[in-house]
């Protein structure tokens, strides 16, 4: 067994590699460009939405309150109608890359904490480099795309969107899996 505390470099290490890496992606290959696009009549469902008040907060539409709500001839109408979906509404102003960023960091450190605990624990000190990248590796995998899929299941998510995360999420883990394999005492 190896302390989390023996672990520090590799979880540090890795929380920086994989906050650079996933810097590359979205900056230089801009693969997730594609990920969103703009809202056809923007300005007058931006309007639409402040004169009715819309804060910040994830929306379904149409709503409903419960199951039961669901057999309501009224609600099938509206979702027959259309539109339907899950909106989610950001704060007012530009967005906070900073706080963004570091949010991003810090979540890195849980994951090479949670991977350090994982692999600490099921494998030995002084293990072979590919011992350790596969617990280390499939630890950070679960952890950086394992649920990814639920946003297509379950909030309609373009399934390349999800495929392109659970990508980067490979990535990330095979750099996490890397360092810990690298750094392993």
């Amino acid at each position: 067994m190896v302390s989390i505390m023996d672990l520090w470099l590799p979880i540090l290490l890795s929380a920086v590699i994989v906050f650079l890496a996933s810097s590359l992606l979205h900056m230089v290959l801009k693969y997730h460009k594609s990920d969103y696009t703009g809202m056809p009549g923007e300005d007058n469902v931006m309007e639409a939405m402040r004169r009715e008040g819309v804060g910040p907060g994830d929306y379904f539409m149409p709503h409903c309150a419960d199951t039961a709500a669901m057999k309501d001839p009224a609600w099938i109408a509206k979702c027959e109608k259309g539109p339907s979906g899950i909106i989610t509404i950001l704060p007012s102003g530009p967005p906070n890359m900073g706080k963004s960023l570091v949010l991003w960091f810090v979540y890195s450190l849980v994951v090479g904490v949670l991977v350090a605990y994982v692999t600490g624990r099921t494998v030995a000190a002084g293990a072979e480099y590919l011992v350790v990248h596969r617990v280390a590796g499939v630890a950070a995998f679960l952890a950086y795309a394992g649920a990814q899929p639920m946003n297509s299941i379950w909030k309609g998510q373009k399934w390349s969107s999800t495929i392109k995360n659970i990508v980067d999420g490979l990535i990330y883990a095979g750099l996490t899996g890397g360092t810990f394999g690298w750094l392993w005492p």
